[in-house]
């Protein structure tokens, strides 16, 4: 494994160097301490930690380590822009945005620490692995709370194109305001009733763009951002993302086909910078399968013998 997370408890821990020495004794203390200088422990927000950084409870944090052996992803990121403060990537399907599990070195952020020398850069937000189009990258500690903000305060205009099943008889467009949790298994989000578990927490705005005969591309504008939100709510309409392999059901670990990559795409991102004041539009290069391949494909498949 290539990276962990662990949960920040109450306690007495004056830094993460402390805690983390503390939390995994059978590490050597030296071995945490060059984690740290290297920028090998992210908090929640992906952000570096020194080993004078505070220690705060009540957090998320990441860790990383070398992995004995990595197998290569055969997509690579394009960088579309960036000033002193932002780098906008246009990510490909199948490259995770920060490490996790077998991951270390195959994944955007680290590629691009290595390409563009910047030792500081950590992601403003985060795409799944099976996503491909937009990412936004801070590169530096002091302005990044300014960029964090605008997603906290939904001040970000995000816009996805998705492939999925066509259905006539739902009332379009639609907005889905819903609760979403984790599940059962640890790889899946699920909804759950509103009042009862709590308040809404996943809003999504969801327009048909094109329509096939038995699939349609729609555009999907989330209002806010949970987990695997677009997935779900398609999913809960009864119009799974074509080659989703989580939801409605779980395919088995490691069975990723490279020719057939889900069908999302972070398409659209806008906003108006908060140091500088100007708007900022950016559109991924990317595109998804036609409609007409995708609906041959399903043809072929259904097809006896």
């Amino acid at each position: 494994m290539g990276a962990g997370v662990v949960f920040t408890p109450p306690g007495p821990w004056a830094t993460a160097f402390e805690f983390l020495s503390a939390r995994f004794a059978r590490i050597p203390a030296t071995e945490w301490q060059q984690r740290l200088a290297q920028g090998d422990v992210l908090d929640a927000d992906g952000s570096p930690l020194r080993p004078d950084s505070p220690y705060q409870a009540g957090q998320r944090w990441y860790y990383f380590r070398a992995v004995a052996h990595e197998e290569p992803i055969p997509f690579e990121a394009t960088v579309l822009w960036q000033d002193e403060h932002l780098v906008v990537a246009d990510k490909p399907h199948f490259l995770p945005v920060v490490p996790s599990g077998h991951y270390l070195q195959e994944t955007l952020l680290v590629r691009l620490k290595n390409l563009l020398d910047l030792p500081d850069l950590a992601p403003l937000h985060r795409l799944d692995r099976d996503t491909a189009g937009l990412v936004l990258f801070s590169k530096t500690p002091a302005s990044r709370g300014a960029y964090h903000s605008l997603f906290r305060d939904h001040a970000m205009r995000k816009t996805y194109e998705a492939v999925a099943p066509w259905n006539a008889t739902l009332s379009w467009p639609i907005h889905r305001a819903t609760r979403i949790q984790a599940s059962a298994h640890f790889m899946q989000q699920v909804e759950v009733a509103v009042g009862v578990d709590g308040p809404v927490n996943a809003m999504t705005d969801i327009a048909p763009v094109e329509i096939g005969k038995r699939l349609a591309r729609y555009a999907l504008s989330p209002i806010t951002g949970q987990r695997h939100q677009l997935r779900v709510h398609m999913a809960a309409l009864g119009l799974p993302l074509v080659g989703d392999g989580i939801y409605p059901h779980l395919t088995p670990e490691g069975t990723a086909d490279y020719a057939r990559p889900l069908q999302l795409l972070a398409k659209s991102i806008a906003f108006t910078d908060p140091l500088s004041g100007q708007p900022r539009h950016f559109d991924s290069q990317r595109t998804l399968r036609s409609l007409a391949e995708l609906e041959a494909e399903l043809w072929r498949s259904a097809k006896p013998g």
